[in-house]
């Protein structure tokens, strides 16, 4: 397999590197021999063969680094001799001389900085002056690589000996401003040599460089740690020189990548209360740093590092019992300082991404929620600063596509997630962002803010906070102007007008008189949705009127208009179903309707008896003129008989004419099973319908339409369909026998009995069969148990009865 560029480079560069480790390894042997014989100027001159590999330029940074370390590795020796010579007392020439031997300046610096470093630590009257000496001397090598890695060593062997104290005791011994001032510069010419590299070369190999100089960059790097680790560096020190020296230098580079790297190297090294005293210098530079900078991402990181800061000091102090919202922002206003220099750097940078700005914001946001959790005038701030900008640049219907629109999505999503939604509705900027999106953004905004709602169980107490939450929820609620010709899946907007019908249960407020405001705002906004929403949103409203309703009679000792209300809310509700009855579903306004006729008979107010009437004609007619379809016309007249049953407010005027219709409206249906079954449930009607003046117990009528049902089913082509029939109607018999209905007796019930038995074998085995014979062996077994318990009373009654 031929060998590609690639492989061809990793292969040559491995070799490069075996090569010259080989030479370190028998150099550092034959060091080691001269040292043990006390021979120190052959030793020097071996260790100065080993550190000439270090003048290569064929090296890659990563394998230049491996040559590095096993290098500087075998030096130790050579540093270890020295000193153990120095503390015997041994007399040594010149050291300084001898190491001039070296004919290469890059060996002969590394070995001046083992001298030096030898020198410091037996004389430490010569610190001050040596420590300024090598770094200057360390200019000499200006090739970049060779040189970063020679001033990398130099700040590796002086890390343990910096003066760090603010007094001397001897002037050469030098202070820790000694060490600023040593560091700083060896800063300075490192940055210097790692900016050179971007230049070197052809332009076409600007990718490999840009990667070298990020495998080197924590070389730069290491200079700004060893001065975070000067203890005696104090916060005046840190804002007079160390911030100043840094930052002039990072911004006179004029380099893109050095840049970044070393304004998140200041933010990670040194302590958050330092930061916290120079936020000022530290901004206004971020305005004057490369086009080519995130400098997105460096304020950001510094505000979570403050507000991280922040949190950890409050725990701590919320445990002493101490008050701790002042304790980090008395003397600093980090909102304000944030605010105005993220606005300086927006107007400087005017190359700087939309997205990137309406980050920064977010990152406020993030901010004054962290620090100032109870100032949502700080957070309204921020809206109006970045609603502006959008003006500004006329951004309106932002696509859901752009990445601007992402970042806009998360700050007002931001809001949503720390404060409730009545809070939301004091900032003033938070609506008009929110129109500032496209309709697909809009709507899954308006989702989030509903389900934030419901997941947290807010309630909405009054009318105007109602009408602000629905204005927001409009994707959701009504058809827009922006919105797709494309009708959108059926299921996913069955589930959001589901969770929209949800929220209408959170519109709620103690006070009943607020409770219908708010109910009749929300019916103003639900009622523009269309057919295709009002179905699933409506319906919540009327029960919660229902509910409204019932409140009022539960305080009408104390509200003397309570009856007035409670005609005022009926009729909000008969308005409202009679819209979803025009609406084409005739169905669901007619449980609706149901519904209101025993709300209404429930209450008792003046009048009750024509409205509930009302009510309940309004669903027959529903049912006699749209309904239909056989299984919905036996449903609907089932659920019309059933509410009627259960009504106690009708007079016999009232009553009659609906228990006629329901019976001849049951005699009417399409399908025989479908009539037996109906005009065998009218039954119910005459025997224990509530009346006035108490249960009826109409005997004549309750057998016929026991009869005219038996008669029915015999009708029945479909013998399994006869037999199934004729076990229900055992039923029905069973249970106004027992009630006491004295023109049902045992030989009737016998009869039934007998016909079953003489039907149910002929019957073909199916699953419809099986559940058959289940029903009529528990019919069965109620019997027989009626039979032999004697605590029922029954069991004289049905002593004639004939089981087998």
């Amino acid at each position: 397999m031929p060998q590609t560029p690639v492989n061809s480079a990793m292969d040559e560069q491995e070799k490069l590197l075996g090569d010259a480790i080989q030479t370190v390894q028998s150099q550092a042997f034959q060091m080691k021999c001269n040292l043990d014989k006390q021979r120190l100027m052959d030793a020097l001159k071996c260790a100065s063969t080993m550190l000439g590999e270090l003048r290569t330029s064929l090296l890659s940074p990563k394998s230049y680094y491996e040559l590095y370390m096993a290098i500087t590795d075998e030096l130790r020796h050579l540093e270890l001799y020295l000193f153990d010579e120095f503390q015997k007392g041994r007399r040594v020439p010149d050291l300084y001389e001898l190491v001039q031997y070296a004919g290469n300046i890059v060996p002969r610096l590394y070995l001046l900085i083992i001298v030096g470093l030898v020198y410091i630590k037996t004389n430490a009257s010569l610190k001050r002056s040596i420590l300024k000496d090598l770094v200057e001397m360390c200019r000499g090598v200006q090739n970049p690589l060779r040189g970063l890695f020679l001033r990398n060593y130099l700040l590796q062997c002086t890390r343990n000996i910096l003066p760090d104290t603010l007094t001397s005791t001897e002037d050469s011994d030098g202070t820790v401003y000694d060490s600023i001032d040593f560091v700083l510069m060896n800063f300075a010419e490192m940055n210097k040599l790692w900016v050179r590299m971007q230049h070197q070369g052809h332009s076409s190999e600007k990718q490999r460089r840009e990667k070298e100089r990020e495998e080197l960059k924590i070389l730069v790097g290491t200079n700004l740690v060893r001065l975070s680790q000067l203890e005696a560096a104090t916060l005046d020190t840190y804002q007079r020189l160390i911030l100043p020296g840094i930052l002039e230098q990072v911004v006179s580079c004029r380099d893109a990548i050095a840049q970044e790297y070393l304004m998140e190297c200041i933010i990670q090294v040194f302590p958050d209360e330092f930061h916290l005293q120079t936020l000022d210098p530290f901004l206004k530079s971020c305005a004057q740093l490369q086009p080519g900078v995130n400098v997105k991402n460096i304020i950001i990181s510094l505000i979570d590092r403050l507000a991280a800061y922040n949190q950890r000091n409050g725990k701590g102090m919320e445990s002493e019992g101490v008050a701790t919202e002042g304790d980090l922002t008395a003397e600093v206003q980090l909102f304000e300082v944030f605010s105005i220099q993220i606005a300086n750097i927006v107007q400087v940078r005017t190359d700087m991404p939309l997205e990137d700005t309406v980050s920064l914001q977010v990152a406020l946001i993030s901010l004054a929620q962290k620090v100032y959790g109870d100032r949502i005038d700080y957070v309204d701030k921020v809206l109006e600063t970045t609603n502006h900008i959008l003006e500004r640049l006329n951004m309106t219907s932002i696509p859901h596509t752009l990445t601007v629109n992402q970042e806009l999505s998360r700050l007002l999503r931001m809001c949503v997630d720390f404060y409730s939604v009545l809070t939301i509705l004091q900032l003033k900027f938070f609506a008009p962002l929110l129109e500032k999106f496209d309709y697909n953004s809009r709507k899954s905004l308006a989702l989030y803010i509903v389900l934030n709602i419901l997941d947290n169980e807010t309630l909405i107490p009054t009318a105007e906070q109602a009408d602000s939450v629905l204005t927001m929820l409009g994707p959701l609620i009504t058809d827009q102007e922006d919105q797709p010709a494309t009708k959108p899946d059926a299921e996913d907007f069955a589930e959001e007008q589901g969770i929209v019908a949800r929220f209408v249960h959170l519109l709620k407020s103690d006070d009943p008189d607020t409770q219908y405001k708010i109910l009749q705002t929300a019916r103003k906004h639900f009622g523009q949705g269309g057919a295709s929403r009002i179905k699933h949103v409506l319906p919540p409203i009327v029960f919660q009127a229902f509910q409204l309703a019932h409140k009022y009679k539960s305080i009408s000792d104390e509200d003397e208009m309570w009856d007035k209300k409670c005609q005022k809310i009926l009729q909000f509700c008969h308005g409202t179903i009679t819209v979803l009855a025009k609406s084409e579903l005739p169905e669901l306004a007619l449980r609706l309707y149901l519904q209101g006729a025993l709300c209404v008979g429930q209450i008792g107010y003046t009048n009750h008896e024509s409205v509930a009437y009302d009510f309940m004609t309004r669903a027959f007619s529903l049912y006699e003129d749209e309904i239909s379809d056989s299984k919905a016309q036996l449903a609907a007249i089932t659920l019309i008989m059933a509410t009627y049953e259960q009504m106690t407010c009708f007079s016999e005027e009232n009553a009659e004419p609906l228990r006629t219709n329901c019976a001849l409206a049951a005699s009417k249906l399409l399908k025989k099973p479908d009539q037996c079954r109906a005009v065998v449930t009218c039954a119910s009607l005459f025997w224990s319908g509530k009346q006035n003046g108490g249960e009826m117990h109409d005997e004549k009528r309750t057998l016929e339409c026991l009869k005219k049902g038996a008669r029915i089913a015999s009708q029945c082509l479909d013998q399994g369909v006869q037999v199934q029939l004729y076990v229900e109607l055992l039923n029905h018999y069973i249970f106004y026998f027992e009630a006491g209905h004295s023109g049902i007796t045992v030989p009737i019930l016998n009869q039934l009995i007998a016909k079953i038995n003489e039907e149910l074998p002929n019957l073909e085995q199916s699953e419809e069969t099986k559940q058959i014979e289940v029903h009529y062996q528990n019919t069965m077994a109620h019997i027989r148990n009626k039979l032999e318990s004697s605590e029922t009373g029954l069991e004289a009654a049905y002593a004639g009865i004939q089981l087998n």
